[in-house]
């Protein structure tokens, strides 16, 4: 079991491509520990804002009466891919992982997979 801090790192340092890593708090949309982003890309903003997406998901699923569970949503840009992985179990309830990535250096199916090995194992 990993605490958020390590996890976090790991996730920088382990995903190729990854620039930025956050968890996020999508009742309040506070990022918890973020890593990486830069001058041009506040990752704090970007976690806030991702929170309306995981929450307007949830709202639509519920109208539709999809009993399923979010894993993960993809959002693809020109230049770069940003993965949110919901929190399953352990307390992550209101949790997602936020992961940016450089989509020239970064393979995306082994991004999901890393993602969803770190979030197992994450101890929240």
């Amino acid at each position: 079991m990993a605490n958020t801090e390590t996890a976090l790192k790991e996730a920088l340092a382990s995903i190729e491509g990854a620039t930025g890593v956050a968890l996020v708090d999508y009742t309040s949309g506070m990022a918890l520990g973020p890593l990486g982003g830069s001058k041009s890309f506040d990752l704090n903003v970007a976690a806030a804002g991702n929170t309306d997406v995981v929450r307007a998901k949830m709202r639509t699923m519920e109208h539709l009466g999809l009993k399923g569970q979010i894993e993960d949503i993809l959002i693809t840009l020109s230049d770069q891919y940003h993965l949110i992985r919901l929190i399953s179990g352990r307390g992550g309830n209101g949790l997602f992982l936020y992961l940016v990535l450089d989509a020239k250096r970064s393979n995306l199916a082994m991004a999901r997979h890393q993602l969803r090995g770190i979030e197992a194992d994450l101890e929240v």
